[in-house]
């Protein structure tokens, strides 16, 4: 065990170490790289003058000795362009730049070294270097990038082709003379193919081309197709929008015809149309048979039959030409005896959709109906009593001491009379009605019983356990209608008269 921790602890310290080593140098490299500071990329335009700083930042504990602009090209070997020493004088080695470059301020400044390149060129851009010479650390650098820049004329055309089975070239677009060099892309439904080639132009400028390649249908004529041309120099991309230019042969087709030409109908036409690019130049009508006959009428594209008769049983032919080619279109005419029915439009399903419609109408009324009497039943308070009346009480006069007893006994109720005519014979007063029967409130289909107010041992009328003492029927004679037995000393009702 503790061998093996020993083991681990060894690891571990010579891990640290190495790590402290990389650390010392990374610091090392970078606090010497970052003392000479340079901007890392100028850009610039040709004829421009453009600035190219640098600077010793932190000098302690060194010396500097001299300074040293280097020109590094993208293809070629770094010349030096710009030496100073303080002990003499600055000096422009032959290059390039030599008359165009120099140290600013003048007299310059070892600490602070920047140069200036007048009037600059495309051929200038590349790597530029300030280099120090120090003691004791030795040289020390930093590099900046000049970009020179070229705004590119940009360019598009579109090629006119005739459809064919061959893919060609049918766009063209272009960025002359740009630096860097420009991106061109295409947009278009039309099914195809771009190709893109650059070109070194003078004064290290380069040229972009690009070529739209596809196979031309009379389909494509006329679809959108644009080339968006992508450049450091332009704030945003600039698009050029085109239509594809595919010349094709006339495409004809006749209308008119609706099978339905029967002896004796008149003025019927027969319509050629026709498409192509470039637009047709003339139209021919002819028969398979030979001549036109003589109740046909050419006007144009049309054809109109005056008088349809057996003559006019062919074949018709329209022939459209244009510089490219001829296209044709025939129809067979066929002449009936009688003419035929007229389709009607579908009733059936303009039927069904009325009677769904009326359906749906009603079931909508019927529960606005019924809503509407449930919500006035509510509000005039009909409808059924929510709790059960007590019984009315019977008042029976009592002869002998002339009082009026109250009787508890149930009877029906008593409604007014209306509309009867009654017999007025009797002398005797009624003094109570026990039981009457309405006839207005009478209805024959749903024979309603009417009840006597003899006790009978239930109350509720509707209730078919007990008998009804009387019902009456449409059967009963009127002569034979006889009033309620009551006693005599209560009181007695003369029989209702029904006229």
């Amino acid at each position: 065990m503790a061998r093996h921790d020993a083991r681990n602890f060894h690891e571990r310290s010579k891990m640290i170490g190495l790590l402290c080593l990389t650390a010392s140098i990374l610091l090392q490299y970078g606090a010497s790289g970052q003392r000479v500071k340079v901007e890392p990329e100028v850009l610039s335009y040709p004829g421009q003058t453009v600035n190219l700083r640098c600077a010793f930042t932190d000098a302690t504990g060194i010396q500097l000795t001299m300074v040293t602009w280097i020109y590094e090209p993208k293809e070629g070997e770094r010349i030096n362009i710009a030496v100073f020493h303080p002990n003499f004088q600055p000096n422009y080695p032959d290059s390039p730049m030599k008359g165009r470059v120099s140290f600013t301020p003048s007299p310059p400044n070892l600490s602070s070294p920047s140069i200036q390149i007048s009037d600059v060129r495309m051929t200038d851009e590349g790597k530029y270097i300030c280099e120090y010479a120090t003691y004791p650390s030795g040289n020390e650098q930093g590099i900046t990038y000049l970009v020179m820049l070229a705004k590119p004329q940009n360019s598009a055309s579109i090629v006119t082709v005739e459809a064919g089975t061959k893919p060609v070239v049918v766009a063209r677009c272009e960025s002359a003379d740009g630096r860097p060099a420009a991106q061109i892309s295409w947009v278009t439904t039309a099914n195809g193919n771009a190709t893109t080639v650059s070109k070194l132009g003078t004064d290290n400028t380069v040229t972009v081309s690009s070529e739209y390649r596809m196979v031309p249908t009379a389909a494509d004529n006329g679809k959108d197709i644009s080339c968006v041309v992508t450049h450091r120099t332009q704030v945003k991309p600039e698009s050029f929008p085109l239509k594809l230019a595919v010349q094709y042969a006339p495409q004809v087709t006749i209308v008119g015809y609706d099978n339905n030409w029967y002896l004796g109908r008149t003025n019927v036409v027969l319509t050629c149309q026709a498409t192509g690019n470039p637009v047709p130049l003339s139209v021919q009508w002819k028969t398979m048979s030979g001549e036109l006959p003589t109740t046909v009428l050419i006007t144009g594209n049309e054809l109109k039959v005056l008088k349809v008769d057996d003559t006019v049983n062919t074949t018709f032919v329209c022939e459209v030409t244009n510089r490219i080619g001829t296209g044709r279109d025939q129809v067979t005419a066929m002449v009936r005896g009688n003419r035929l029915p007229e389709k009607g439009p579908a009733t059936g399903s303009i039927i069904g959709g009325i009677i769904g419609v009326i359906l749906l109408l009603a079931v909508i009324g019927t529960a606005i109906a019924m809503y509407r009497k449930h919500r006035n039943n509510k509000l005039s308070g009909e409808g059924p009593p929510k709790h059960k009346p007590p019984p009315p009480k019977k008042k029976i006069y009592n002869a002998a001491n002339g009082e009026l007893n109250t009787s508890h006994a149930p009877v029906t109720e008593v409604r007014p009379l209306q509309n009867q005519n009654f017999s007025t014979q009797s002398a005797e007063p009624v003094t109570d009605l026990d039981a009457y029967h309405d006839e207005e409130d009478y209805d024959e289909n749903a024979r309603e019983h009417y009840y006597s107010a003899a006790p009978s041992g239930w109350d509720d009328p509707g209730n078919s356990e007990v008998p009804p003492p009387y019902m009456r029927t449409d059967s009963d004679p009127h002569e034979y209608y006889q009033g309620p037995n009551v006693n005599r000393g209560d009181s007695f009702v003369s029989p209702a008269m029904f006229v």
